[in-house]
């Protein structure tokens, strides 16, 4: 059975963002992009190696590759709720393509980019479909006019992943799957549903045994984190919503989601740096700096 949660994102770094790994991460990406987008071969730019990690290097832990025809990726897992994830997204999004440009290159040098976002938490609103992928479109033609298509972002919302196994059909579906029930995945009793799927199986195999004993303990210190944040955003959350209630409805609403975010930010001071704390919170980098004072 597998004691390790993918989904916490260093787990999910290692897992599908190691040299060994690669071809876990080429099947994850492949089930998620179109056809016209499917991947042969991949280069990590920033791979696992928990000596960065250490070094506070890796606090991002994200995934950067580079395929075959230049087209560059960001593979995203955030098991922690993001008020604002929608704007980090975009963030991240154009740092992929400025980062690609180096001194003297030209514009025409810049390759696709794809934005890959696998999320515990839902941020796609009125949608009930947990993989939604966004391209600039032409607002009068509903066409992206191939003009602007160096842009795809997809959102992985596997909260509202709701299918069993009996009902799995995807690719996408079977990484869901195990993304959602690793825990509860015996080696000896692997669904029929997974048996085909090679790198499936090898997700299976690798995760319980892919942590030595100190990145095991980092690992545990992760979920310790995971857990106090959560909770600490959980009272947050309730204590702002009752702040805007007291206060009256449309000025009590803003003031209420305002005072969310800084009671949020305030419980946070002692587990994040200013900008982690930015992130989760949507607050700016300066307003956080203020709290601290």
């Amino acid at each position: 059975m597998c004691y390790i949660n993918p989904r916490v994102d260093f787990a999910f770094k290692k897992l599908f963002g190691s040299e060994e790994n690669k071809d876990l991460l080429i099947a994850l990406i492949n089930a998620i992009v179109t056809e016209a987008d499917q991947v042969v071969e991949l280069e990590l730019r920033n791979p696992y190696n928990v000596a960065d990690y250490l070094a506070d290097k890796m606090s991002i832990l994200d995934i950067k590759a580079c395929d075959a025809k230049g087209r560059w990726f960001n593979v995203e897992m955030q098991i922690g709720q993001d008020l604002d994830f929608d704007k980090r997204a975009m963030y991240y999004w154009s740092k992929l393509v400025t980062d690609q440009l180096s001194e003297g290159m030209m514009f025409r040098e810049l390759k696709k980019t794809i934005s890959i976002n696998i999320l515990d938490f839902n941020v796609v609103p009125k949608r009930e479909e947990f993989h939604n992928r966004y391209r600039i479109m032409n607002v009068a033609t509903g066409d992206d006019d191939c003009l602007h298509d160096m842009f795809e972002l997809h959102y992985v919302e596997l909260r509202k992943f709701r299918k069993n196994y009996d009902e799995i059909a995807t690719a996408l579906d079977r990484w869901s799957m195990f993304l959602t029930h690793a825990h509860e995945i015996k080696r000896d009793k692997i669904p029929k549903q997974f048996l085909a799927d090679r790198e499936i199986i090898k997700a299976i195999n690798a995760v319980d045994r892919m942590f030595d004993e100190e990145e095991r303990n980092i690992y545990e210190v992760r979920m310790q984190s995971l857990a106090d944040v959560a909770n600490k955003i959980a009272s947050a959350k309730a204590e702002g919503l009752e702040k805007g209630r007291e206060e009256g409805l449309e000025q009590g609403l803003e003031q209420g989601r305002y005072q969310e975010k800084l009671t949020i930010a305030h419980s946070l001071l002692s587990l994040l740096d200013d900008k982690g704390i930015a992130d989760v919170t949507g607050l700016s980098v300066k307003q956080v700096q203020n709290l601290r004072k």
